[in-house]
């Protein structure tokens, strides 16, 4: 029997394990990302490890999501992330230069590599046949200290796609129909092999959309074949030498399969609050817009743009409608200065934003209250935008443009004859502002403003955990609702003291004084507990509070495992009938003695017990609970490698 894709990279990369789904597994990383949201904290982690120089062939710091500098701490960051980077070998990509994933496929991505970022949106890269997955920061510091990282074997979805797409469908409208087959905890244990006919057609930017929000199915990466279009697009950045083939074996199993004919796709749209309120475009026409921003991560490349540059030529914007164009990459902005299509943008009305994650993380652009947004994005969870009644709606460059040019939700296959991108032989002549590895990181010294503090330490695990029900939430809950970003809070990524503050901050308010009074407790939640960022400070903050275990229905993957290595306690619900015996304010007592299979909940409050299970802890995620934390287990010299599956 042939193997797939991902089979053949998790070989050629498997230090330890077997690829049976669901046997734990490790491979070696050859390549991190981190960003600026996350990233203080990888270096900070590093720091606390004592490691004096990175062990991944590459690892790269990029600055693309705190770039609104409304005081000094953002600054401070890009200054402490550029000098560290310097001391451990890093490559540094500075505020301006472009989002990380789009910048990655530029400049560094290469076929059959494996990557690991600080970013739930890393399987972009997936797009160049790489095995990209999304890890919490310690998990990632790990990585670039030399370490393997360790997960559960996924299942691989093969998703063939037939046919060809019709003109004014994207491949937006493609990733979008898979999240309305399979919903947002569809991918949760799970890798998408991309392949069929279908894919010919698609270019490296297109399938990037594509791998880029397998994030919103919970699965642990996306990936496509390299083949002639990868070997067109390397050769378009001028890194031809860095192409090889890569295909699954025609005889390759696969756990699961899915089918989509592209001729048969129309355009769709993702309704308020989650990305698999999938609707028909036809079916949403007449909804009106007063703001569409075009951009992100997953779709901010030249040819989305082009795109939406050629359906504005000699255009106006609708005068009710404030429309947002945010080129991905500064490579992209100058491409199109130079092809002429910025004039376009420009001359319609658009406003035209720094390269960055911008209005995407709620950084600026937050529409007007109760507003309707339709954005390019692959998020439109409640609040996300910065405006906390604001109506998200996600699609793709092609409908939102059309919906700009007349004022509601508008099916873009009225915009005419379809726009064709001619790429240029060799897309960028412009000066790189990525900074590589000085020769000299002994000379390097790390300046760190006021706002960047030491990382906190945790006690070692108690015997017992006792206290109140702080807080008890629903299903689907997201790191965003936990710890949001935005304006406010996302300038302190660096200084834990002050982000716990706004932990809860849109569901209760009271949530951190409210720990502090009753010196901490646990949380209680439904299904899909911190789905969405991998940002860990959804696990810090709760933790430096005092929240020593959180009890769900389940969890999202890349949450679980930052529970885990700051050493908050997951544990299951046996049943949706046992997460109604439990309220918040109830007051419990669980005994952790022995980390068990099973672990019995006392609710004092209601004089019952309740029977939970660890959520498939293995020898070491028991380990790192009991230390209190990874790093701990680091300082003490006994690591072992945390969970990331």
């Amino acid at each position: 029997m042939g193997e797939a894709l991902v089979e053949k990279i998790l070989a050629s990369h498997l230090a330890s394990g077997h690829l049976v789904p669901g046997e734990e597994i490790a491979i070696s990383v050859d390549q991190t990302l981190t960003q600026d949201a996350t990233g203080t904290l990888v270096y900070l982690e590093l720091e606390a490890m004592g490691i004096e120089k990175i062990a991944t062939e590459l690892s790269v710091s990029y600055v693309d999501h705190n770039t609104l500098q409304t005081g000094c701490e953002s600054a401070d960051d890009h200054i402490y992330l550029k000098t560290v980077a310097a001391k451990y070998g890093v490559y540094f990509s500075p505020p301006g230069n472009g989002i990380c994933h789009q910048v990655h496929l530029e400049r560094f991505g290469v076929p059959g590599k494996t990557l690991l970022g600080s970013d739930s949106h890393t399987p972009t890269a997936g797009a160049l046949g790489m095995l990209a997955i999304g890890a919490g920061g310690v998990d990632v510091a790990l990585a670039m200290a030399g370490r393997p990282f360790s997960f559960f074997m996924p299942e691989i979805i093969r998703v063939t796609l037939l046919g060809r797409l019709s003109p004014w469908v994207a491949a937006k409208d493609v990733i979008l129909e898979v999240l309305r087959r399979l919903s947002v905890t569809g991918g949760v244990g799970k890798i998408l092999e991309y392949g069929g006919s279908g894919i010919k057609g698609l270019s490296v930017p297109e399938r990037s959309t594509i791998a880029n929000m397998g994030a919103e199915l919970g699965a642990t990466s996306s990936i496509f074949p390299s083949d002639e279009q990868t070997r067109r697009f390397l050769s378009i950045q001028g890194r031809e030498r860095d192409w090889t083939l890569l295909e699954a074996d025609g005889d390759a199993h696969y756990n699961e399969e899915l089918s989509i004919d592209l001729d048969q796709l129309e355009p769709l749209v993702a309704l308020p609050h989650s990305p698999d309120n999938v609707r028909m475009v036809k079916g949403l026409e007449g909804v009106k817009v007063d703001q569409v921003v075009i951009g992100s991560c997953t779709n901010s490349s030249y040819q989305d743009l082009v795109r939406v540059a050629e359906a504005l030529k000699d255009k106006r914007v609708h005068p009710e409608v404030s429309l947002a164009i945010v080129p991905g990459s500064r490579q992209v902005l100058q491409m199109l200065a130079q092809k002429g299509k910025l004039t376009h943008l420009v001359a319609s009305g658009a406003r035209v934003l720094e390269s960055a994650c911008g209005p995407c993380i709620g950084m600026g652009q937050a529409p007007q209250s109760g507003g309707v947004t339709l954005r390019t994005f692959n998020r439109n969870f409640r609040g996300r935008s910065g405006t906390a009644d604001a109506e998200i709606y996600l699609s793709s460059p092609e409908t939102a443009v059309a919906s700009a040019l007349t004022g509601e939700i508008t099916d873009p296959r009225s915009l005419g004859e379809e726009v064709k991108v001619t790429w240029p032989r060799r897309s960028w002549v412009g000066v790189d502002m990525i900074i590589p590895p000085t020769a000299h990181p002994e000379k390097a010294q790390v300046i760190r403003g006021p706002a960047i503090q030491p990382l906190p330490e945790f006690a070692a695990m108690p015997q017992k955990v006792q206290g109140e029900v702080l807080i008890k939430v629903r299903d689907d809950i997201t790191t965003d609702d936990i710890l949001p970003a935005g304006t406010k809070v996302l300038p302190l990524r660096s200084n834990i003291p002050a982000i716990t503050e706004f932990t809860f901050a849109g569901l209760d308010p009271s949530f951190p004084s409210r720990a502090r009074e009753r010196d901490g407790g646990i949380i209680v939640a439904g299904a899909n507990y911190g789905q969405g960022s991998s940002r860990e400070h959804a696990a810090l903050a709760p933790r430096y509070l005092g929240v020593k275990a959180v009890v769900a229905l389940s969890f999202a993957r890349i949450h679980l495992a930052n529970l885990i290595n700051f050493g908050v306690i997951p544990l299951l619900f046996s049943s949706g009938q046992d997460y109604g015996r439990i309220d918040e304010g109830d007051y419990v007592v669980i005994q952790l003695d022995e980390l068990r299979k099973e672990v019995a909940l006392w609710n004092e409050s209601k004089g019952i017990t309740i029977n939970l299970s660890l959520h498939h802890l293995r020898p070491r995620d028991i380990a790192i609970l009991r230390a209190g934390g990874v790093l701990n287990l680091v300082r003490n010299g006994s690591a072992q490698r945390p969970p990331g599956q």
